[in-house]
């Protein structure tokens, strides 16, 4: 059962991979809300990827690393698809 703490912290995660996607795939980082939002996005995604290749990711650095993963990608698809 999920309690508060537990999603403010993957809410922290989510808007730091967000951040940080956007600065390694250089993109505009004025918009925070919608970085944030890229990154949340990511992190769901990051953690379907790392289900689909049965990598598991322990603790705080290493859900950091699969949220900034699937952020990325999904900067990318972002970037393929929408933005033009």
């Amino acid at each position: 059962m999920f309690n508060l703490v537990h999603i403010l912290i993957d809410l922290l995660i989510g808007t730091a991979a967000g951040w940080m996607a956007t600065k390694l795939m250089n993109m505009d980082s004025s918009n925070m809300v919608f970085n944030c939002v890229l990154g949340l996005v990511g992190a769901i995604a990051g953690g379907i990827i790392g289900g689909l290749l049965q990598i598991g990711a322990n603790g705080l650095i290493g859900n950091l690393i699969f949220s900034v993963i699937g952020a990325c990608c999904v900067v990318w698809l972002y970037r393929k698809f929408i933005a033009k």
